[in-house]
Order: C-alpha cells, then structure tokens, then sequence
C-alpha cells in the first residue's frame, strides 16, 4: 500500500505522520521506520520506531530514494511501514519522475508486503493524474 498525505505548508502533514508512526509501532507486529531529509521528528515520534535522516547517506533524486527505500525492505524482513516526510526535500520536485517512483513502489510494497506513507508539500492538481488513487488531502 502506498499513501501520500498532500497539503501545502502549514496543513498539518508531518503532525499526521507523526501521528501514524506512532500508533503504526503499538499496533505493528514487526518494525516501523520513518524516513526524513535531515534530523527534525528526533523527539516526535516513538523511540521504537526506527528513524532515518536521508542526508546521512546522501540521497537525493527518485532512483537514489528508491534504492535506499528498496535496501530498507531488503536487509530487514521484520519492516512492515517505511513513513517519509517532505518527500520533495528529498527526490525534488520532478513530477514527470514521480509516477515511475510509485509504479515502482507499488510493486516494491507489493513483493515485500510493507506500507509507505508519504508527506507531499503541494495541490493535488499539481502531481500527474496517475497517482491520485495513492492521495489523501489534508
């Protein structure tokens, strides 16, 4: 399953994630990793989460992200939901990019069976038809 909470600044999308993390690691049965571009959730979310700054490892663009996102999945098994904010801080802001991220995603989430919620700083009408089904506005 693949979600993405869209909104512009100030609505409220990293409180929601931070609200999902939190709940997702009293009710997972395995792990749960947020994902950020630089420390900032470090005293939000629950210290059974596992949190990831993506600037550590120098990632940036779509198929950087996949790749960290995808070795995630493959060097633990126990992964269940991988939760990204300001996901644009991270791949940019690329949008003809973006429907081969998630189709790729999608199949990624599939195979492995592990959710990804993403924060997405923009309007729905900006992001390319194709990923509406993945959208949930704030």
């Amino acid at each position: 399953m693949i979600k993405l909470i869209i909104g512009n600044k100030g609505a409220g999308k990293t409180k929601r994630l931070i609200e999902l993390v939190n709940s997702y690691v009293e009710t997972s049965d395995g792990n749960v990793v947020c994902v950020e571009k630089e420390p900032k959730l470090t005293y939000d979310i629950s210290s059974k989460a596992r949190l990831l700054e993506t600037d550590t490892y120098r990632i940036s663009g779509c198929k950087a992200f996949y790749g960290f996102l995808a070795g995630i999945c493959a060097g633990n098994y126990d992964v269940t939901d991988i939760l990204i904010d300001a996901t644009f801080k991270i791949v940019g802001r690329e949008y003809e990019k973006l429907v081969q991220f998630f189709e790729m995603l999608s199949e990624l989430s599939e195979a492995t069976d592990v959710n990804f919620v993403f924060t997405i700083s923009c309007d729905k009408e900006d992001l390319p038809v194709e990923i509406f089904d993945y959208c949930e506005e704030i």
